[in-house]
């Protein structure tokens, strides 16, 4: 998305960053370079955005099959920016957060302690429900979930990123030939379908939520912060690289706008022409596999079962991968900070003059790209302690349930995610922090503060449902 202001878009002339580095010559966008965009979208669309999107295909036909476009489109400016604040500036984007002040750091710990300990668990059951399906008498649904964690777990902890990158575009391949064979299997009524993309709210009760929420939960939440750290993981570490990663960025959504409109036509012309409904969360994945196996056989259901495996894996090992990065990231940054106090260095501002301590970074404890570049996060302790953490306390959530407070918290903190995510974005790419020539232009600040402002509508409601009457 070419929404920098000036002359974003390089031609030919090398970018000089704030590191002082002069990048590289830009690289002409190339689709054998697509790697990260494959990542992301496999990682943010997750069984749950399936079911929702089939819910809104079979409660309103495709009336809402634009809510679902903008989606995408929405999602394309936030990974955008995350990707160019790592390649403009040369540092990560957790620096950047810690250069707008303390708060941002606590946030982030207390959402990523409290979001993997309950994301952890509910996607070892997601990955475990398809098998259990596939292969009814061999163990409980428990056990299957413990075994998708430990396996990547163990995937992740002994793997870098080029082969953590080409076993998700494997499954990536997987989900989108299964979900595109269903939207053509179910035949959609395309007439019907092109009439859905014109911004028409259904006439029920709380359309406008209903809208909202479908626009807001097409594929990703951390994930989108995590794409700038895959980007960098890659190899792409400065403004180089730009127009090859906004390439794969348009990719990445372009490939879940494929994901969300086939589940949408799915569900329009098998549930929806038919009045039935389904659940929400994933068992409403296995309701559907019943109700594929009864209209097209048991090979239709049985093929549907590995794409709902494949969408539910790469949501894990994604998540596993991507935010034990930043939780890595952040951690060195919390170590480079503390080592700059104690010698004395205090911290420096992106112009490089000296601060009072108030987190403006740069200097000392600053952490970079090139960093992530390296592959020592993924060896570092901190990373392999955040895996850890995703695997095995969760497990516990398995066979004991989920503590009802901390459910409430998890739900909280995950809305508020996306608001901080895109108002922070606005902040960082519109100050001194970023380069000049990679600011954001109008465009890019016009979709991230509707951005923002759609998931604080999202946020207020989600935290306004809380039954808070039980919580205390």
């Amino acid at each position: 998305m070419a929404d920098t202001s000036g002359n974003a878009d390089t031609t030919g002339s090398t970018a000089t960053g704030e590191t002082g580095k002069a990048a590289s010559a830009p690289r002409k966008s190339s689709w054998k370079y697509i790697g990260p965009g494959i990542v992301v979208a496999a990682t943010g669309v997750g069984a749950g955005d399936l079911v929702a999107t089939l819910i809104a295909g079979s409660n309103f036909g495709y009336t809402l099959l634009w809510a679902a476009v903008i989606g995408c489109l929405v999602k394309i400016s936030l990974a955008e920016a995350a990707g160019r604040w790592h390649l403009s500036t040369g540092r990560t984007l957790f620096d950047g957060w810690a250069s707008l002040g303390r708060w941002t750091s606590w946030f982030f710990v207390v959402y990523v302690v409290i979001w993997g300990f309950v994301y952890g668990a509910a996607a070892m059951s997601s990955s475990g429900l398809p098998l259990q399906a596939l292969f009814p008498d061999v163990m409980d649904l428990e056990w299957w979930a413990v075994l998708t964690g430990l396996v990547g777990l163990v995937f992740v902890w002994f793997n870098k990123y080029e082969v953590f990158e080409k076993v998700m575009t494997v499954l990536v391949g997987v989900m989108f030939v299964v979900t595109v064979y269903l939207a053509i299997r179910v035949t959609p009524n395309l007439g019907d379908a092109f009439a859905g993309l014109l911004p028409v709210l259904p006439d029920e009760k709380d359309s406008i939520l209903n809208t909202l929420g479908l626009i807001g939960g097409v594929g990703g939440t951390i994930t989108l912060a995590a794409y700038g750290y895959w980007v960098n993981a890659k190899g792409w570490t400065n403004t180089g690289w730009m127009k090859v990663m906004r390439l794969d960025n348009r990719v990445a959504y372009i490939t879940t706008g494929i994901f969300v409109i086939s589940m949408l036509f799915v569900g329009a012309e098998l549930l929806h022409s038919s009045n039935v409904a389904i659940a929400s969360g994933d068992k409403g994945l296995i309701q559907l596999g019943d109700i594929l196996e009864d209209e097209y056989g048991t090979a239709t259901a049985k093929f549907f079962l590995i794409g709902f495996f494949a969408t539910s894996f790469t949501s894990l090992i994604g998540v596993w991968h991507g935010v034990s990065l930043m939780f890595a990231d952040f951690v060195e940054r919390y170590r480079k900070d503390r080592a700059g106090r104690a010698t004395g260095e205090g911290e420096t501002t992106p112009a490089g003059k000296a601060t009072s301590g108030k987190g403006e970074t740069s200097g000392e404890g600053t952490t970079s790209g090139e960093e992530v570049a390296s592959g020592a996060r993924e060896r570092s302790w901190p990373f392999r302690a955040y895996l850890l953490w995703l695997t095995f306390p969760p497990i516990v959530l398995l066979f004991q349930g989920e503590p009802f407070r901390l459910i409430i918290l998890y739900g909280v903190l995950g809305a508020a995610f996306l608001p901080f995510l895109a108002l922070t974005l606005v902040w960082l790419l519109n100050s001194s922090r970023t380069p000049t020539e990679w600011r954001n232009g109008i465009l890019s600040n016009s979709m991230l503060t509707i951005a923002g402002l759609l998931f604080i509508v999202l946020c207020v409601k989600q935290i306004w449902d809380q039954p808070w009457s039980e919580f205390f």
